[in-house]
């Protein structure tokens, strides 16, 4: 009986979270870069591109409930690294309860060089985004991806997943150099991770 109880404790959290994303999505649906938070594969291969061993910040766009997040903390990654960029106040407010040493920066993503100005003291290790790019036309994802690069140091990774079978940024970028991960089909819908690193 106890096993049975701890089991259930440990399903709330992620229930919880499931059905925060649900609401927020039903309430503004293009804001949100999936139905449901990411699933732990998908998680855990976006943070396997982010260098535990660097003291610089990792910033992350549209945390949400902290799915990438979690990943990240437990690939290694210090609390006090990271730099969460997150539109929803309740997801905001979340964050800060769930990660008390990271710092939340409630702001827009899709405008990161005025959201993140004053913010960083150094230049990122990575980016590390769950927003729906797709969702966006394609002069919005240039803009995000070039203002990335100025965030980040060089050849420091922008990591991206998406749904979609066609990569979320061109792959054919000038002085830019792109990788895939496979498809995660564990990950409901599957998925596939990008990642970008400025030449």
């Amino acid at each position: 009986m106890p096993l049975q109880s701890s089991v259930r404790a440990s399903k709330k959290p992620r229930l919880d979270d499931e059905v925060r994303f649900l609401r927020s999505w039903i309430e503004k649906p293009l804001h949100m870069g999936a139905v449901m938070p990411s699933g732990k594969l998908l998680a855990r291969t976006m943070a396997h591109y982010v260098d535990v061993d660097s003291d610089a910040p990792v910033v992350e766009l549209g945390p949400g409930t902290g799915a990438i997040t979690s990943a990240l903390v437990e690939r290694g990654v210090d609390q006090k690294r990271l730099v969460l960029v997150e539109y929803n106040p309740g997801f905001c407010a979340l964050l800060r309860d769930r990660y008390p040493r990271a710092r939340v920066v409630q702001g827009d993503a899709y405008r990161l060089r005025d959201t993140l100005r004053n913010v960083l003291g150094a230049p990122a290790s990575a980016v590390v985004s769950g927003l729906p790019l797709v969702t966006k036309p394609m002069l919005t994802r240039l803009r995000l991806i070039r203002d990335a690069f100025t965030a980040l140091a060089p050849g420091a990774p922008f990591v991206q997943f998406t749904y979609s079978v066609a990569p979320p940024i061109p792959k054919s970028l000038p002085g830019v150099s792109t990788e895939a991960s496979e498809r995660i089909w564990m990950n409901l819908p599957p998925a596939r991770v990008w990642v970008y690193r400025k030449d």
